[in-house]
């Protein structure tokens, strides 16, 4: 009899998974929570009547190499290794870089597992268009499907839109059940003219069109019932100007410093005897938050990683401090609780509620959960068990049916 039930309670959560959903996850890079009520969205608002309606709050930095790999990994970049777009490597001084193919592509940059790596550990398959680290060969493998960022020719949207509604329409055994597709705007955008602009509006608009094509896209497929369809981004943006600007130069003297790297916020390796030096000299200068390693506020949850410096600088909203000023209108980087950092989330399908928008996850904020809190909701939607994360799925479950 013990067999018996043995084997019907495998049956059971067997075919329980097998009826599990589909969910497409979709990054908008630097779509700000409010540019909706700024410019305007139909699709945005449509889906907000439909399904849910939230504003996410980023991990500090709020930059897009240390969150998408937040959202992937369900831990902060002061653990998942990602602590900024740029950062120092400890064991050998060398520099972790964006555009560094051969630091980028290095797996052991990539310290926590994403959620491909844990779908695929338990037979789900996934697909993956340039979402950060899906191109990368992390504990030893990729997602099902996926595609390198340095491949000629690079995809456009319409072409990533293309993939993922191809993924999405092959035969049920070869179908991934998590398909996580990345776009880099409106951030570019919004970099260059400035979060508050007819050009980023302009992008705006174009970017709610496309999703709106994606989407509908989806829901001509013969399990279009079994979409859930995600709306996210890693980081939103704020007004910058040379006139809110720190000078590393003037503000340090070389004698002082073995390395920086980074910026907003800024790691400051200093040389022996000289940390007390640099900090009570960046402490004096107006707009400058200035910590020492593993002493920045719990709020951030950053600083005790040994990427990180043993002074770092983190400006107040807007400000600057760098080598020297942008030539940008629109910056982020900084602490995630700054309305200007939010970011839109939207979301609809059979596992959501709908015409729900997310009450703050605490007293005094405005988002309703942290974007650490999408891992463990994509496994609770894929019915896989998650690895140990700083997200929670309580803070994000309000969202769910």
């Amino acid at each position: 009899m013990k067999r018996f039930l043995l084997a019907l309670t495998t049956f059971l959560l067997a075919a329980t998974a097998c009826q599990r959903n589909y969910t497409v996850i979709v990054s908008l890079d630097g779509n700000r929570w409010d540019y909706s009520d700024l410019y305007g969205m139909p699709f945005f608002d449509s889906l907000a009547a439909v399904g849910v309606k939230a504003a996410m709050e980023p991990s500090f930095p709020a930059s897009t190499f240390p969150n998408h790999y937040s959202m992937a990994t369900g831990c902060v970049p002061d653990h998942n290794g990602m602590v900024q777009n740029s950062f120092r490597d400890p064991d050998d001084g060398s520099h972790y870089a964006m555009k560094d193919s051969s630091k980028r592509f290095d797996p052991k940059y990539y310290l926590k597992e994403p959620i491909w790596i844990t779908a695929q550990k338990q037979g789900v398959k996934t697909g993956n268009i340039y979402w950060l680290g899906g191109d990368v060969a992390i504990q030893g493998t990729y997602p099902t499907y996926w595609r390198n960022w340095n491949e000629e020719p690079h995809w456009t949207f319409e072409e990533r839109v293309d993939e993922a509604v191809r993924l999405m329409s092959l035969p049920k055994k070869e179908r991934p059940r998590l398909i996580m597709v990345y776009f880099d705007e409106p951030d570019h955008t919004g970099h260059v003219f400035g979060p508050v602009s007819a050009e980023t509006a302009q992008m705006t608009h174009s970017m709610d069109s496309l999703m709106h094509a994606f989407y509908l896209r989806l829901m001509k497929l013969p399990h279009a019932k079994r979409i859930n369809f995600i709306l996210a981004g890693d980081h939103g943006m704020t007004e910058i100007s040379p006139e809110r600007f720190v000078s590393w130069a003037e503000a340090l003297d070389d004698a002082w410093i073995e390395d920086i790297a980074g910026a907003t916020p800024t790691s400051i390796f200093c040389k022996e005897g000289y940390v007390d030096t640099v900090f009570n000299a960046l402490s004096q200068i107006p707009h400058l938050n200035v910590y020492r390693h593993g002493e920045m506020p719990d709020s951030l949850n950053y600083g005790t990683s040994d990427r990180t410096g043993d002074i770092i600088v983190a400006p107040d909203l807007g400000w600057q401090f760098n080598f020297a000023p942008s030539k940008n209108q629109g910056a982020h980087g900084y602490a995630p609780q700054e309305t200007d950092m939010l970011v839109a989330f939207r979301a609809v399908g059979p596992d959501f509620k709908k015409g729900y928008e997310a009450v703050p996850y605490e007293e005094g904020r405005i988002a309703g959960f942290r974007n650490i809190d999408l891992y463990p909701m994509l496994c609770k939607l894929l019915g896989i068990k998650p690895a140990p994360v700083d997200g929670e799925l309580d803070r994000i479950k309000q969202i769910l049916k």
